[in-house]
């Protein structure tokens, strides 16, 4: 019973901070996310200082409508790994003799010989995101 209980007060502050993080840099009320996610006002605001203590999003106290509510906006983002996803450096055998100034460098990458080095990794996503 204890488990279940911490299990769902896990569960919504997760789904609570997606919810802000979708929101963007502009956030939401904290009034309105209550009412999206079908939380009492008492049940939002303890989940809402949780993620402040955290310190994953800033709670900005706001009127609106002649009420006083907070802003929600997050503080933290995930970190994106779309944009270094399938480089092949992550990969290459050569990697650990790789340098800047080195005979083998991202510039001199034994790898473009076979199609498959930084350059040809670069071009590639390069021609991806033109086809968008």
């Amino acid at each position: 019973m204890v488990e279940e209980k911490a299990k769902g007060k896990i569960d919504l502050t997760s789904e609570m901070y997606k919810a802000i993080l979708e929101r963007g840099e502009e956030g939401v009320l904290q009034s309105d996310l209550w009412k999206e996610l079908g939380l009492t006002s008492r049940d939002g605001s303890r989940i809402a200082l949780r993620l402040e203590r955290r310190k994953l999003i800033k709670r900005e106290r706001v009127l609106k409508n002649g009420r006083w509510t907070y802003r929600l906006t997050p503080i933290r983002f995930p970190v994106d790994f779309s944009s270094i996803e399938g480089v092949p450096c992550i990969t290459c055998p050569y990697e650990n003799q790789c340098m800047p100034d080195g005979i083998i460098s991202p510039t001199n990458c034994p790898l473009e010989r076979y199609g498959r080095g930084l350059a040809d990794w670069v071009l590639e996503g390069y021609k991806k995101r033109r086809k968008r």
